[in-house]
């Protein structure tokens, strides 16, 4: 299993560090090695990897993991 940690951005990507696998919708592997961030918005030119589009996008997280 890989190690990695994420965090949550407030307001924007989920930051993703470490030694990580993505899958795309074929389940083709790409192995990551320190970060990625990846979309929350659903407003990103590049999902799954934010563009930084949630800034004109407006988008709101909530306040904590769990909320």
């Amino acid at each position: 299993m890989a190690d990695c940690t994420i965090r949550i951005k407030k307001n924007g990507s989920a930051m993703v560090s470490g030694s990580f696998v993505v899958e795309d919708v074929d389940g083709n592997p790409y192995t990551i090695e320190g970060e990625a961030f990846l979309c929350r918005c659903g407003a990103s030119q590049t999902k799954p990897f934010c563009d930084g589009s949630h800034k004109a996008a407006g988008f709101e997280s909530a306040p904590h993991v769990g909320d």
